[in-house]
């Protein structure tokens, strides 16, 4: 297999700016595929909350882009990821990018975000002519690089990325990127494409539509997911675009960086273990709960939580289920998250009303997310909605069950628990119920105290599994492939 060059363009990169799992995703798969032989580059915006430090250096050509009624100028920093060969840019743009947000701020979604990513689009693809680097294929990323396709489709349909092809993964259909016709215009894009298959959504651009209409092929992040998005339930209003692009869409789960997701070397956790050796587990937990004035009880079940408050992720259902939880089981729960502000007052109010038994931290915080994977008898995911999911992948590698609703990437991720022969990794519900939940938690809390030998098997299965990027970023070459031969007419070998 001849080695592709392959350019990811992405709104987010971990370790450099992280809103959630699309910049893991963007951080981690690029290494796997170099060391399959690839050439793969990553390209992101030069927010202001990047630091931009000695490993960074300033290419002399400034960057030209053809966008609005004037070329923008902006200014190119290139280095590598981190512990790897993998090229990365940022893209400087004081206008579009000296802020620290990625897509919103206080007051709510930037203004102009239809502008800023849109010279994030077309800045990676002159990136390329700059650099005399045309990759074989570019993989974009959700909403915000939904005009590449477009772009490549349109108004550099001449250039020498003529034959590049475009693989579009979906990470949350609900974030589509609605804007104003204004956007053609500024992208230089014909009038024409402003219609129902190509770019317009009930009067207004959308940029997501863009993406799904003009890429070579679609990717999501789960198998289930990917039907889920076909119904009308699941597919935000773009379901009919969906099913019309089937036939080149697949689910693809994501991986974990496994070097950095790891309870035996985390620099994060106070104290390290493995399957072999569960000791520095229990001494995680003693730390976190004391850290967040616990009752320290090496005996009692520790339940984990690190989500978004909102309603996708199911943690009203928690809110309405804790109190009966708290007031009748013999649990403690550790909390983590932000978002909704009235979700947010329940947890502060439950926090206030059970201190020795619920541990509360509203905000974000890198090193205590992974100390709650670490020292957490069980992890809660109550989605209405996920994706993929990632946190439910590292509380497996952390010998933490998950408790999961039955939905997206958790169905293809975590496998149910069956009593009396210790098989699976976690638990899951159906229903998006606060009853569910509070009866699924009950059924964990029994399998912890009644079934001992069971619950050690449960923690040692999800720690077995492998969760690395190997056999998913294998998929992704396949689909790069699939999509090189479509963009060039050519037949993949095997095929009819």
């Amino acid at each position: 297999m001849s080695p592709l060059k392959v350019l990811f363009v992405s709104p987010e990169i971990e370790p450099f700016v992280k809103v959630g799992g699309l910049a893991d995703m963007v951080g981690a798969l690029p290494k796997d595929l170099v060391k399959m032989g690839h050439d793969v580059r990553v390209v992101c915006p030069a927010y202001s909350s990047i630091k931009i430090s000695d490993d960074w250096n300033a290419r002399d050509t400034p960057l030209g882009v053809e966008v609005g009624v004037a070329t923008h100028w902006g200014r190119t920093w290139e280095s590598h990821l981190p512990n790897s060969n993998v090229p990365a840019y940022l893209l400087e743009h004081s206008q579009f990018f000296d802020r620290p947000e990625v897509y919103a701020g206080p007051w709510g979604d930037h203004p102009d975000n239809d502008l800023r990513f849109i010279f994030l689009c077309r800045g990676a693809l002159t990136l390329c002519l700059q650099l005399d680097w045309i990759p074989d294929v570019i993989h974009c990323h959700d909403w915000t690089t939904g005009f590449i396709p477009l772009m490549l489709n349109t108004s550099m349909r001449n250039s020498p990325l003529r034959h590049t092809a475009t693989v579009f993964t979906i990470h949350n259909l609900e974030h589509q990127g609605y804007c104003d016709r204004r956007a053609l215009d500024f992208a230089r894009i014909p009038v024409s494409e402003f219609r129902p298959d190509s770019t317009e959504s009930h009067g207004k651009i959308n940029m997501m539509k863009a993406g799904l209409y003009h890429s070579t092929k679609i990717t999501t992040v789960s198998p289930t997911y990917a039907e889920e998005i076909k119904t009308a339930a699941g597919g935000y209003g773009l379901d009919a675009v969906l099913r019309f692009r089937a036939a080149d869409l697949l689910g693809i789960v994501n991986g974990i960086d496994e070097t950095i997701w790891n309870p035996a070397t985390d620099p994060k956790l106070p104290h390290h273990y493995s399957a072999a050796n569960f000791g520095g587990k229990a001494g995680c937990k003693a730390a976190l709960q004391k850290q967040l004035g616990l009752d320290i009880d090496p005996h009692i079940a520790l339940f984990g939580v690190v989500s978004r408050f909102a309603t996708q992720k199911g943690l009203d259902l928690l809110a309405e289920a804790l109190p009966f939880i708290l007031d009748r089981m013999h649990v403690q729960f550790v909390v983590l998250g932000s978002g909704d502000p009235d979700i947010e007052q329940v947890f502060r109010d439950l926090a206030q009303k059970y201190p020795q038994k619920l541990g509360l931290h509203v905000g974000f915080n890198g090193n205590l997310a992974s100390q709650i994977q670490g020292a957490s008898d069980f992890f809660v995911m109550p989605s209405r909605a996920e994706p993929c999911g990632l946190t439910q992948l590292y509380a497996m590698a952390y010998g933490t069950p998950p408790i999961v609703r039955a939905t997206g990437g958790l169905v293809d991720t975590v496998e149910q628990f069956e009593e009396g022969t210790g098989r699976g990794t976690g638990f899951k519900f159906k229903d998006a119920t606060a009853l569910a939940l509070y009866n699924t938690i009950g059924w964990a809390c029994a399998t912890y105290y009644d079934r001992p030998n069971e619950y050690r098997q449960l923690r040692l299965n999800g720690m077995a599994r492998d969760f690395s990027w190997g056999a998913s970023a294998k998929r992704y070459v396949q689909t790069y492939q699939w999509a090189i031969a479509a963009r060039r007419g050519e037949k993949i070998a095997g095929q009819a």
